[in-house]
């Protein structure tokens, strides 16, 4: 039962984070959803369309998404992403507003699908310069996931060797040369995020810039 408790935790961080984001979304302008985002080439609406396909497909249907773009994922992700925009921004939003308590996901790694709304949330908010972040608690679990293993990004990889130590909670991993900043901070340079490398200190953040630079690191 420990395990069902803590997955219940978890989609319940992603719920709120959901409808945080929601909010946030609800006051953009026509020239804001088509803002850049962290994440590559996608415009803030793209990413909101992203997140809505991703609480939208169970196993089954990722599967068969994956087969049919023949293990292309980036071509796997545009068709569902086309699938889940709307006509318009508005119909983009109410989407997005519809999987708000979905707990649907492709896996039975729930910390991961917390890291979707998480770390897609920054990718949205900080080009537009909107100050609100991810709660701590839910920043520092998939910190926590990051730290322990390469799913969809290499986290792990990344920050092999550096010692990496939040400033504004509990969240601590590795050894090596020192890495300091706030866990969300930390989280969105594993996610391999440059732009946030500005916000890190410590002897071990120039390492982590330099790596991230050399992945081709969004932002």
């Amino acid at each position: 039962m420990p395990n069902a408790v803590a997955r219940e935790a978890l989609w319940d961080m992603a719920h709120a984070e959901r409808a945080r984001l929601a909010e946030d979304l609800a006051e953009l302008d026509d020239e804001q959803w088509n803002r850049r985002s962290l994440c590559g080439l996608w415009v803030v609406e793209e990413v909101v369309a992203h997140l809505t396909a991703a609480a939208s497909l169970g196993r089954r249907r990722w599967l068969l998404s994956v087969l049919g773009a023949r293990f292309d994922f980036d071509k796997h992700n545009e068709r569902r992403l086309a699938e889940h925009r709307g006509a318009t921004p508005a119909e983009t939003l109410e989407r997005f507003r519809a999987i708000i308590t979905s707990t649907t996901a492709a896996s039975g790694h729930t910390a991961a699908w917390l890291g979707e709304v998480v770390v897609h949330a920054q990718d949205i908010r900080r080009p537009l310069g909107l100050l609100r972040t991810p709660s701590t608690e839910a920043a520092t679990e998939v910190a926590r996931f990051f730290a322990a293993r390469d799913f969809t990004v290499p986290s792990r990889s990344t920050i092999e060797g550096l010692r990496l130590a939040a400033t504004d909670g509990s969240f601590a991993t590795g050894s090596g040369p020192l890495v300091r900043g706030t866990t969300i901070a930390l989280t969105m340079a594993m996610a391999g995020r440059s732009a946030y490398c500005a916000d890190l200190s410590g002897p071990g953040a120039a390492t982590l810039h330099s790596r991230l630079s050399a992945s081709g690191g969004h932002g």
